[in-house]
């Protein structure tokens, strides 16, 4: 666990700069970009990440659930696991943009009177999406091989540093016009792409070959079968995701404008996420080679305690970022429309407390063999989200979608609670998950009431100085976690504080 541990923190270290840098991004974009011009970069995340759900055919999955048993079966040189996950991947990607360029005239039908840009940039998200599904997959393989720091560092870190580029660009006149940032922003993932590939080969992890190992082999009609559920699955969940701005961009009256307040609002309320990567990337090695060794016991560890940890993140920066909010807009000069994201940031900020609070049960699932699971568990998960997005979108204007993902996703991590505790009795809750939540709301009452009235940079630096002190030294006093001991010792050796 101490493995995990330590990669968790200096990856969620590195997903702190990253978001730092993000923060930086995200006032340039505020400052530099009206809200119609920012809902066209959400609208390439978007769309590109549903791209890439339905390119990769299953690739995650695939090197998540049999990275072990290649491993431990082939030298390293004959190792073609990541080889076929990619020429999976490619080929994937190919039929969607065939599907892409077929279905033009449907996206002009659906989004030309409501969001023309939309449609005006429509061909340069493919290259977005390609870059992404690209590094995805890369990724997923770097997390094997305990890459895990080298790929936050790049997801996080790099791609939002490639952005803060182009913005300094644009601020000072270099670049001209929004046209070639929103053209060069579309190669975004390949850049960080290239720099992993280029890392994977140095270290021989990759073998270009047609020939199918004895592993790949025998665990073809396993593979197949895998891939068809899971693929399925991710497709489903990222549709959920994501298809909010979609909807939002068809019918909600103001189209990518709605769509750059909703943007904004789901950039600030993934602060409150920034651990799960660190955590995830970090436990799923460990996690396949625990369901290979059937160890329920270290399962049952990892589950518990990235509940926890995640938990206590997720309460304590949603207190932050909601007493900050409109002191920030306002501070930092960012335009005035994006403060109608804050009653969206409350919404979304609460489905990621849930998300995370649950603990990695995704994860857990997937490398388990009830990994069909997913595919059931996405399909509920679309069946009420879409239609309920779509609904409440027509209804209540651009919050009506963050509604519905919190009522979807409170549900999709209920069931997948639910199946863990009636298959193993793993569940991830104890008695300090409540104090947390206590703790969290003592906090934010006794700072609302100290600070709502004051505001300025001074007060954005005192109001956070004093969040983070009573929250942080309550979880302390408390032992809310079991890793907070030992980080907290680390701290004060550090820092040479203890005796």
């Amino acid at each position: 666990m101490s493995t995990i541990r330590r990669q968790s923190i200096i990856s969620s270290g590195i997903v702190y700069f990253g978001f730092a840098l993000g923060g930086l991004n995200t006032l340039l974009y505020g400052r530099l970009l009206n809200p119609e011009q920012y809902g066209l970069v959400g609208m390439y995340i978007s769309i590109g990440n549903i791209m890439f759900a339905f390119a990769n055919f299953g690739a995650l999955s695939y090197i998540t659930k049999f990275y072990p048993y290649y491993h431990d079966n082939l030298a390293r040189r004959k190792n073609d696991l990541l080889n076929w996950a990619l020429l999976i991947s490619i080929f994937g990607f190919a039929l969607v943009t065939v599907v892409g360029v077929l279905f033009k005239p449907l996206v002009l039908r659906k989004f030309g009177n409501n969001s023309s840009e939309l449609v005006h940039y429509y061909y340069w998200i493919f290259p977005f999406g390609l870059g992404l599904t690209l590094y995805s997959v890369l990724e997923a393989y770097g997390w094997q091989i305990k890459a895990s720091v080298l790929t936050n560092y790049l997801r996080e870190f790099q791609w939002r540093l490639y952005s803060l580029v182009l913005l300094g660009l644009l601020a000072i006149g270099v670049m001209k016009n929004f046209d070639l940032f929103i053209k060069l922003y579309a190669f975004s993932y390949f850049f960080i792409a290239l720099i992993l590939l280029f890392q994977i080969v140095r270290k021989k992890e990759l073998h270009l070959t047609l020939s199918p190992s004895r592993v790949t082999r025998k665990f073809l009609p396993k593979i197949r079968a895998l891939i068809a559920l899971t693929w399925t699955g991710n497709i489903m969940f990222n549709l959920s995701f994501y298809f909010a701005q979609l909807v939002i961009a068809a019918v909600v009256p103001g189209g990518l404008a709605a769509v750059g307040i909703f943007a904004m609002a789901q950039y600030v309320a993934s602060l409150i996420q920034a651990p799960q990567r660190g955590v995830v990337a970090a436990a799923v090695g460990p996690l396949s080679q625990a369901w290979k060794k059937k160890d329920y016991g270290r399962i049952k560890r990892i589950y518990t305690r990235s509940s926890a940890n995640q938990l206590i993140f997720s309460v304590g920066m949603f207190i932050l970022i909601v007493l900050n909010f409109r002191d920030g807009i306002l501070t930092f000069g960012l335009k005035k429309e994006y403060l109608l994201s804050f009653p969206v940031f409350w919404i979304i900020g609460l489905t990621r407390i849930v998300d995370m609070g649950t603990g990695i049960n995704t994860q857990i699932i997937g490398t388990s063999v009830y990994w069909r699971f997913d595919f059931f568990t996405g399909m509920i998960l679309v069946l009420f989200t879409i239609p309920l997005n779509y609904w409440l979108a027509c209804n209540l204007g651009v919050i009506g979608p963050a509604i519905a993902d919190l009522v979807t996703f409170s549900a999709y991590n209920g069931v997948r609670c639910l199946f863990l505790y009636r298959k193993y009795k793993m569940q991830p809750f104890n008695r300090n998950s409540l104090f947390v939540l206590l703790l969290g709301g003592l906090t934010y009452f006794v700072c609302d009431w100290l600070f709502t009235a004051h505001q300025g940079l001074g007060w954005l630096f005192v109001r956070s100085a004093t969040i983070i002190t009573v929250y942080g030294c309550g979880v302390i006093a408390l032992r809310l976690s079991e890793d907070v001991g030992p980080i907290w010792s680390t701290v004060k050796k550090r820092l040479g504080l203890s005796e």
